[in-house]
């Protein structure tokens, strides 16, 4: 049995919801809420399991109970341990245009504007809400024009060609968080037409943070 320990909101979390699906995997989520109570990732109980006091964190109980902490450790883990069906390109240097864009959004655009940063600048700095609003759509154009530029290589296809993939998986809930904040979309075309293809699919549907069981 496969647990997934993460939270409806969590952009880390919907990333490998969305690749367990994909794979078409059999999990048990088990909620974390990141705001009730000052955080239950900060309780001793998640920090047991977790010393990082981070979301998502996956629990292979098949497999010795091992945990894997961060986002795409875990896509990696699946898709060593569940290969088929891929979710990276079998060419060398096509999986590593995937795994740059993918590195991009998870490490360079996303921790800029996760929870505990936005907090850190409401709570800690006194930042108003419009500056910190400003702030977050400051570093989600940066990336996203990185990425829209770097989506050029794969002239219109998805990364796995006609199917979505690991790229795919942490590119949705970056532009679901973007539009949470109404950052303006309309100059990346490739992003939003990729968004139409995928978005639609079960894979993507069953790991949209509304359709959560913990939901609020």
């Amino acid at each position: 049995m496969l647990k997934l320990h993460g939270y409806w909101r969590s952009s880390a979390a919907y990333r490998v919801r969305i690749a367990m699906n994909l794979k078409g995997l059999a999990y048990e989520q088990v909620p974390v809420h990141l705001v009730r109570d000052g955080g239950e990732q900060h309780g001793a109980a998640y920090r047991a399991l977790n010393p990082q006091g981070l979301l998502p964190l996956l629990v292979d109980e098949e497999n010795g109970g091992v945990r894997i902490a961060q986002s795409l450790a875990i896509l990696e883990y699946l898709e060593e341990i569940f290969p088929v069906p891929a979710l990276l390109p079998a060419d060398p240097a096509e999986r590593a245009r995937v795994r740059a864009l993918a590195l991009h959004i998870a490490c360079d655009v996303h921790p800029l504007n996760n929870l505990r940063v936005l907090q850190y600048l409401s709570g800690e700095l006194g930042v108003a809400d419009e500056a910190r609003n400003a702030w977050y759509r400051h570093w989600v154009a940066l990336g996203l024009a990185a990425v829209e530029e770097g989506l050029a290589v794969f002239d219109g296809r998805l990364s796995l060609g006609v199917r979505p993939g690991y790229l795919e998986a942490c590119l949705i809930p970056q532009l679901y968080n973007a539009r949470r904040f109404d950052c303006d979309l309309a100059g990346y075309p490739r992003l939003l037409e990729l968004a139409a293809r995928c978005e639609p699919l079960e894979a993507f549907r069953l790991a949209a943070p509304e359709a959560q069981p913990d939901a609020r």
